[in-house]
């Protein structure tokens, strides 16, 4: 899973959220803010976990308020790691 999360999610503990709602479901990868405001995550994982993580991202924290989760091109899953963390 390689998408983008559009909207006031920047500031509102989105990365955090994120982070944890992958380690609990054993997902891998990273999450990152971008420079246009967006949230960026790439995740590896069973599909019915990645799917959990996409409902997740989709909601979101309180105080973050989604407007869209769009897809990107794929990332090789070799390389994100076992293990889910914030980037910068």
């Amino acid at each position: 899973m390689h998408v983008e999360i559009v909207g006031d999610v920047q500031g509102v503990g989105f990365r955090w959220f994120v982070r944890e709602q992958a380690r609990t479901l054993h997902v891998g990868g990273w999450v990152r803010n971008r420079e246009d405001g967006a949230v960026e995550v790439a995740a590896r994982g069973e599909a019915g976990a990645l799917e959990a993580l996409r409902a997740a991202v989709q909601s979101g924290p309180l105080g973050a308020h989604v407007v869209a989760v769009r897809d990107l091109p794929a990332i090789d899953e070799t390389e994100l790691s076992e293990t889910f963390a914030i980037a910068r």
